[in-house]
């Protein structure tokens, strides 16, 4: 593990892991949830492919966090990458889209601290 890696990167990485496992649990709870369903039917994607884009944004993002802690550059451009496709898809097709606006929040906050000078020196260090 790299000495020189930015406090930030540390505590965004872990974040990342630990929601993705709490948002793993939740997704899989949903299956079968009407409710939830009758939710994710008001989006024009099919529920088939909402769940799929779950899935994978999950690894995508577990794999991008490994990433980041390991300071391979890929993971920062892959994370930022994917983040923002999964806002234009969500921006897009949602029903409400107000609720995509704290995640959105976050995602900013995230990519400003990844992309710090300290950040880039690390990675390219690294």
């Amino acid at each position: 593990m790299p000495k020189n890696r930015p406090t930030s990167f540390t505590v965004i990485a872990w974040l990342l892991i630990a929601s993705s496992a709490v948002a793993l649990a939740g997704f899989a709870t949903s299956h079968g949830n009407s409710l939830a369903e009758d939710v994710m039917r008001q989006n024009p994607l099919p529920l088939l492919l909402q769940y799929g884009i779950g899935y994978f944004g999950l690894a995508v993002q577990v794999v991008c966090a490994i990433a980041i802690l390991r300071g391979r550059p890929w993971g920062r451009l892959v994370y930022t990458g994917w983040g923002t496709m999964g806002l234009l898809i969500g921006f897009a097709t949602s029903p409400v889209k107000t609720a995509l606006i704290p995640g959105a929040v976050l995602f900013a906050v995230i990519v400003f601290f990844l992309f710090r000078p300290a950040g880039s020196a690390f990675l390219k260090a690294s």
